[in-house]
């Protein structure tokens, strides 16, 4: 779903410029989240979406080592 908030994308590309971790920022027009759940509840919060780059999904799921470690790197940037 979408759009995503403009200040966390913006922040997690700030995140990720100045820690040297290496993001491509992309758009996933078909593609849900956990958060899509709260905001048809109602709830009103800022909301990205961040995860290591995968092949395909819903259990045929590959992604790359890097990948992972570059999430777990932005997220520790990102909440400081």
């Amino acid at each position: 779903m979408g759009p995503y908030d403009y200040q966390v994308v913006s922040g997690l590309i700030k995140a990720a410029q100045e820690n040297d971790i290496a993001f491509a920022v992309d758009v996933y027009p078909h593609y849900g989240s956990d958060v899509d759940a709260a905001l048809k509840a109602g709830y009103d919060m800022k909301h990205g979406l961040i995860g290591p780059g995968v092949y395909a999904s819903h259990g045929y799921e590959r992604s790359h080592r890097d990948g992972a470690k570059n999430t777990l790197k932005l997220l520790k940037a990102y909440l400081g």
